[in-house]
């Protein structure tokens, strides 16, 4: 619901204090780049056309230690015959050269060595953050929940709602997830 996928069943979402109508949703979902736990990649990068396209993804794939497997030319990756945590760093380069102004992880570090794991969230998240993006970052890995600016938890279908109290959460109330 978050990314626009899915219609409240109740409630409404705001944008900027103004309610999301029927007839804005297809905008709505344009602010977001998410990475699914089940990615799917497409051969030709759907970022519309810019001069440093294949220059900056070259940067990212060097950044996530592709660069020796596979290259950005003409828009597009030259290959996608890699491993499934090499190809969920692709969707990743996708994601951040979408260039949205928040990006959604579902599960991304799951299928990533320590080492990508590590550069993720010490290295990728604190660069977007730099560059003005929101992201949220869906994950069971609780080795990094202290780099985060917020950490929301989920727990037998129930969303608890912390509260920050110089570093250290607190649980205050427990309320339905919908």
């Amino acid at each position: 619901m978050v990314v626009g996928l899915y219609p409240p069943d109740g409630g409404e979402v705001l944008l900027n204090d103004e309610r999301v109508e029927a007839d804005g949703w297809d905008a709505y979902r344009q602010l977001f780049s998410v990475v699914f736990s089940d990615f799917h990649l497409f051969e030709r990068l759907l970022e519309a056309p810019r001069e440093d396209l294949d220059e900056e993804g070259n940067r990212l794939l060097a950044k996530l230690h592709l660069q020796h497997k596979v290259r950005v030319e003409n828009g597009a990756f030259t290959t996608q015959a890699l491993s499934q945590g090499q190809r969920k760093r692709l969707a990743l380069v996708v994601a951040y050269l979408e260039d949205r102004p928040f990006l959604v992880f579902d599960e991304w570090a799951a299928d990533q060595d320590p080492l990508f794991k590590e550069v993720f969230y010490t290295e990728v998240l604190p660069e977007l953050k730099r560059m003005g993006k929101a992201a949220l970052v869906i994950t069971h890995d609780d080795r990094y929940f202290h780099l985060a600016d917020r950490l929301v938890r989920l727990e037998s279908g129930k969303l608890l709602a912390p509260e920050q109290v110089d570093g250290e959460e607190e649980v205050l109330k427990t309320a339905e997830a919908t």
